[in-house]
């Protein structure tokens, strides 16, 4: 094993992942994630976005390569490492939202929270934040069956964001928004992440959604891929841009 470069929270080396099938969704995916980067990982439905995030995130292990998070081998961690990792260090936002039915918008959102031990009052008091920011905070006392699907994503996402997590990862984080709200809820992702030193991970399909990241990789059939852009056509005899896998 070869340490990570010190500068990168996460790092990840030649990552291989195969569907229970047998086809592969990721091979040889390497990159590495800076401390207080937004991260944007492009790319079509089906290149393996979200199979990278849960490999990045120790949600599952890879089939083989390595992944490291602060100088720790996340690929050599046992479940209940890896699940006290997601718990204590790590944020999740899905592209539907995933929310508690039993539990109001303030309880979901204060969740995290309190599953780390922080007293039911502080925990309130982060998540109504939260909700405030993100424009749900008169829903605070409804529970998801009386939300509107962007409004239940809204939650979604001020649970990731009430415990400050180290690396926030996002895929499709905005996916049930109507376009009109899309804006806002990346300027508010993006704006708490970068004061409160978050690292985030975000998985897109969409340039505009991209375009809020510091820097992009891109995926295609499992593989990383850059774009190369070559001058005109007619300083370049007709040739046109071109794509190298790496």
């Amino acid at each position: 094993m070869v340490a990570p470069p010190d500068n990168d929270v996460l790092w990840a080396r030649a990552l291989h992942f195969q569907h229970h099938d047998g086809s592969p969704a990721l091979s040889g995916v390497s990159l590495g994630v800076r401390e207080g980067e937004i991260l944007a990982v492009s790319g079509p439905r089906g290149s393996g976005k979200t199979t990278l995030l849960r490999c990045l995130s120790g949600l599952v292990r890879p089939g083989s390569g390595e992944v490291w998070f602060n100088s720790s081998p996340v690929h050599t961690m046992g479940p209940l490492a890896r699940e006290r990792l997601r718990r204590d260090r790590f944020g999740w936002i899905d592209p539907a939202p995933v929310l508690v039915p039993e539990l109001n918008a303030w309880e979901n959102a204060a969740l995290p929270l309190m599953l780390r031990g922080t007293g039911r009052r502080r925990a309130k008091i982060a998540a109504l934040e939260w909700l405030d920011r993100l424009d749900v905070g008169e829903h605070a006392r409804r529970r998801p069956h009386e939300l509107r699907q962007a409004d239940r994503q809204r939650v979604s996402i001020a649970r990731a964001l009430a415990p400050a997590p180290t690396v926030l990862f996002a895929d499709e984080p905005t996916a049930p928004l109507y376009r009109a709200d899309r804006a806002h809820v990346l300027r508010t992702l993006t704006t708490a992440a970068r004061s409160h030193g978050i690292t985030v991970v975000l998985a897109t399909h969409e340039a505009e959604t991209a375009a809020v990241a510091d820097r992009t990789v891109t995926l295609r059939d499992g593989r990383r891929v850059n774009t190369v852009h070559l001058p005109p056509a007619d300083e370049t005899e007709g040739r046109a841009a071109c794509s190298l896998s790496v």
